[in-house]
């Protein structure tokens, strides 16, 4: 790999021909209209992303604890709801009671570009039902019981306040997103995918759970890793505590939170189905692809969730969603839920995250050295074929070599070229790491000290 693009080497003599690459996630668009291809796998956030960021500026402290909550009132494409009148049905010819439709429109903001409403709702109500009045309640009715700690209401309740609805408007069109509080002074984590795609002059504005909107920057982005800081203009909020995603079991309960189609302050449930699953995820149509050990989660994740919240039931959060596995095929528009969303993991995000907020871009590990996935004879995917080393890259200086077979790292197996890159995008610059692979058929093992690419990813 040039650990930022996944690469194929070409066939070994013998070897049978590799697959064309792994399912990709598809990311998702913010809730708003126009077109978009959709991916395989996608990072989780809004449409047709308006919004391009500007790069950050001047340092902040780092961040390793809270963020706070989200949400913001309909706006004016909402019809306002109150309540509704009841209606006494006959007694002889009970009359059918009204049904509420509600449609839920999400499509990127393509090529064809336009303005999007997140949702719209109308309800239909049976004309012929006679309606009677009712006496108003007389306001003893009991309080909600309190939330027991532990439970997914208490943990939601702790990080309500502090998930926000982001929304980018551009001449491209307009997209909603989701995005974490990090400091009091208006320092929000998001999806770079959230605010990516708008273009110079886009512009990003960010609903808080108390129902105020207000205008935000963009300080620093990183699309490797999918994820971006911007700058709210507000001075008290509430940060989100960020937990440790080193820390999560498969099975244990998690939460997802942010505005799925647009619905600002949505709350899911579900549970921890798989940690470090490689996930390559991207934008076709702007030919960027991001690849990372996700926590992957059955909450329901939709469009719109990107940036959003993952936490656990202490109400930490542990992971930045960022995208989902859809059923739909190629060319089709994005699909909802099917119960396989991913999640950035806080501890790989908090240093990108630091980064970002000093300096407006941010550093990765490398490996220096090409990667493809090695077959076996049965054609299933056996490891990550190493191709051409970089001179003085951390692979040469630790003896691998163009045609040895990468089977884990630091004791984790390693079944493709997309798990060995999640695998090295998990560490930092400098940290030493002990490779397993085979070369030759010979078992052998190594310690590597990864390198930096000096916030180049690309070069």
């Amino acid at each position: 790999m040039t650990e930022n693009q996944p690469h194929q080497p070409q066939n070994q003599p013998g070897q049978n021909p590799q697959p064309q690459g792994p399912d990709r996630t598809q990311q998702l668009p913010l809730s708003g209209y126009g077109q978009h291809q959709q991916q395989q796998f996608a990072p989780l956030g809004g449409q047709q992303r308006p919004g391009q960021h500007p790069s950050g500026g001047s340092a902040y402290p780092q961040f390793g604890a809270p963020g706070t909550h989200q949400g913001t009132p309909p706006g004016s494409n909402w019809p306002p709801f109150g309540p509704q009148p009841a209606h006494q049905p006959e007694p002889a010819k009970p009359k059918r009671r009204g049904l509420a439709a509600v449609a839920l429109t999400a499509l990127l903001v393509g090529a064809a570009g336009g303005v999007g409403g997140a949702a719209v709702y109308s309800a239909t109500n049976d004309s012929s039902a006679t309606p009677s009045v009712t006496a108003p309640l007389n306001g003893n009715q009991a309080a909600p019981a309190a939330a027991p700690d532990g439970s997914v209401q208490s943990a939601a309740a702790k990080v309500l306040p502090s998930v926000v609805k982001i929304a980018v408007t551009s001449q491209q069109g307009a997209a909603t997103g989701s995005g974490i509080v990090i400091s009091k002074d208006g320092l929000i984590v998001t999806n770079n995918h959230v605010v990516a795609g708008g273009g110079p002059g886009a512009q990003i504005t960010v609903m808080l759970n108390d129902g105020r909107t207000v205008p935000a920057t963009v300080k620093g982005t990183d699309p490797l890793t999918d994820l971006a800081v911007i700058h709210a203009d507000a001075t008290d909020l509430t940060p989100a505590t960020l937990g440790q995603s080193g820390k999560l079991g498969v099975g244990q309960g998690v939460v997802a939170i942010g505005s799925p189609f647009g619905l600002e302050a949505t709350v899911t449930s579900g549970i921890v189905s798989a940690l470090n699953r490689p996930v390559t995820s991207g934008d076709e149509q702007q030919d960027s692809t991001t690849v990372f050990p996700a926590i992957q989660t059955d909450a329901a994740i939709n469009p719109g969730n990107s940036g959003g919240a993952l936490i656990d039931l202490a109400g930490q959060v542990v992971g930045i969603n960022s995208a989902i596995k859809t059923a739909g095929g190629s060319g089709q528009s994005e699909g909802g839920n099917i119960g396989l969303g991913f999640a950035i993991p806080i501890d790989q995000a908090k240093p990108i995250i630091d980064e970002l907020v000093a300096k407006g871009k941010a550093t990765h590990a490398r490996l220096g050295v090409t990667v493809g996935d090695a077959q076996s004879s049965d054609g299933l995917s056996s490891g990550a074929r190493l191709g051409e080393a970089t001179s003085g890259g951390a692979a040469d200086k630790a003896g691998l070599q163009a045609g040895d077979v990468v089977t884990a790292v630091d004791g984790k197996a390693i079944s493709s070229g997309d798990a060995l890159v999640a695998a090295v995008r998990s560490h930092r610059p400098g940290d030493e790491v002990k490779i397993n692979f085979t070369r030759n058929g010979k078992a052998q093992s190594v310690t590597a000290t990864l390198g930096s690419d000096n916030g180049n990813p690309t070069g």
